[in-house]
This record gives C-alpha cells, structure tokens and sequence, in this order.
C-alpha cells in the first residue's frame, strides 16, 4: 500500500523539488524582504543627506521611470553630475530647474528638495499587499487542492 490506508498512490514529489504551494511564499517573502531593503537604504540616504546638507538648484538632464538626471553646482562652483540620479523623482522635464539637497560629503546623494524615504511607504505597502492578497488564497488552495 503506497496511500494512507485507502489503496491510493500518493505522487511523490520526488528530492529537490519544492512543491508550488511552497514556493509561492517563499518567493513572495524574497520580494517583501527586497522592498523592505530598497526602504531602508533610502532612509539611510536620507539620514546621510540630513548629516551633511548641502543645497542647490539643479537642472534636469533627462527623465527615466525609476531616476531623474541632474547637475548642480556647488558652493565653491564645482559642477556635480550625479551617475544614479535623483532619488524619488517625479513630475520633472527635461530642462527644468529643481531645488535639491544632497550630502555635501559625498554629492552623488541627492534627492529633490522636501522629498525623502517616506513617499516611497505608501506604494510599498500598497504593493505588498496586492502581493500577500494574491499570493496567501492561492497558496491555501494549491496546498488544499493537492491535500
């Protein structure tokens, strides 16, 4: 007898494979992990920015989805071009003029002036939840319908 008294053969999953009701969370615990991660580094930012303020007005370069491109200079007439761009942009053209704050000891961190981590909260916590709301009923009924 393979089943648990009932004569059915139960399917083996067989070494190394995880079955899929599994899998879903752990790949949805991967991605909660990941957002939280992206929130912190941009609080640690933020508080390295706050450490040492540095303002400017910076002209918008280029515009992409994630990063907005600028160069400002600074008090001494330094012209900074920073590679990783704007941190939490949104709104800006292409020639336009923004205040920005940004970590006089290091000019590559600069955010659009008022702006920090905090913004990003909310679509964080609107994404991780449309995630759990698909990924936990799937899971119960994967796990159910294999049981």
């Amino acid at each position: 007898m393979t089943g648990p008294g009932a004569g059915a053969p139960r399917r083996s999953l067989g070494t190394g494979r995880w079955p899929l009701w599994g899998l879903l969370p752990a790949v949805a615990g991967l991605l909660t992990g990941l957002i939280m991660l992206a929130l912190a580094g941009a609080a640690l930012d933020d508080a390295e920015i706050n450490a040492h303020p540095g303002h400017a007005t910076a002209q918008v370069l280029g515009v992409g989805a994630m990063r907005t491109l600028v160069q400002f200079a600074g008090p001494d007439g330094t012209v900074y071009r920073p590679e990783t761009g704007l941190a939490y942009p949104s709104g800006a053209q292409v020639r336009q003029l923004v205040r920005v704050e940004y970590n006089s000891a290091n000019p590559d961190q600069v955010r659009i002036a008022g702006r920090t981590w905090v913004q990003g909260v909310a679509p964080a916590s609107i994404t991780l939840m449309a995630l759990w709301a698909l990924v936990a009923p799937l899971t119960w009924w994967l796990r159910r319908r294999r049981t």
